[in-house]
């Protein structure tokens, strides 16, 4: 059976190797197609094509086939604290698929995290933080009518979940988006740390630097590249971000 899979079929578009960059120690790093949001400076365009439909004698054909996947990579996770992260696209897209790798990780003591926007059904997003050890979530802009234009969707949603995450007590980690003249504009830093402190149990971040890693995939499918004029920021100028955060009391890091 597993000869017969091919990575089209499983509702995923990569599967990333030895990443260090997507949660604690090494991990494996599964991409998920399909995202509700459309960010300009988005790395991975291939991902917003939507996902194949799955019923549930395929998702669990799918799913062992990815467990195994994942399995192959254990010893590194073990040597180094790591484990496997969901990311995408947004993986809260196929809740079906998430909730049941997370169970099936769970049952073979595998370390999990997945990364979202937080643009998705709080039920989904709830029921995955209770099955996960960690969340890596995505903060961008605080103002409603900056968010829809530069991701094509209200922020109402992402603001309200990351609440019930912090009733909740989930391990998460927040992320911030290092989008030179666009996410980086003091309003928006000061907005994002008062909202941080006065609503969320959350005092960590991650900075994540704009980067043009992304550029040929835009040009191989064809795509519009709306910041293909905005260059990578400087040390100096992620540095000058870093401490803005800090001088509010939040513990940051620089990628991750």
């Amino acid at each position: 059976m597993e000869n017969r899979i091919n990575i089209s079929q499983t509702g995923l578009f990569r599967i990333q190797r030895y990443s260090i960059h997507d949660g604690p120690g090494i991990r494996t790093t599964l991409f998920f197609q399909g995202c509700p949001l459309s960010c300009q400076w988005c790395h991975n365009p291939e991902s917003h094509e939507k996902p194949p439909r799955m019923d549930s004698k395929n998702l669990d054909k799918i799913a062992d086939f990815l467990i195994k996947e994942i399995q192959k990579d254990r010893i590194f996770h073990d040597e180094s604290g790591g484990g496997v992260t969901f990311s995408g696209g947004e993986p809260l897209y196929q809740p079906q698929l998430l909730l049941k790798l997370l169970d099936l990780c769970s049952q073979k003591q595998i370390h999990t995290c997945f990364d979202t926007s937080g643009y998705g059904d709080t039920s989904v997003l709830l029921t995955a933080a209770e099955k996960t050890d960690l969340i890596l979530y995505d903060i961008k802009f605080m103002d409603d009518k900056t968010h829809k234009k530069y991701t094509g969707q209200s922020n109402t949603l992402i603001l309200d979940n990351l609440k019930q995450l912090s009733k909740k007590r989930t391990a998460v980690t927040l992320r911030f988006p290092f989008i030179p003249q666009i996410t980086d504009l003091n309003d928006n830093i000061g907005s994002i740390i008062a909202f941080i402190k006065e609503n969320t149990i959350y005092r960590n971040i991650n900075i994540l630097p704009f980067h043009k890693t992304g550029e040929s995939k835009y040009k191989s499918l064809d795509m519009k590249n709306y910041l293909q004029d905005i260059k990578e920021p400087s040390k100096e100028q992620v540095a000058m971000v870093k401490e803005k955060f800090e001088s509010y009391g939040l513990d940051v890091d620089i990628g991750g």
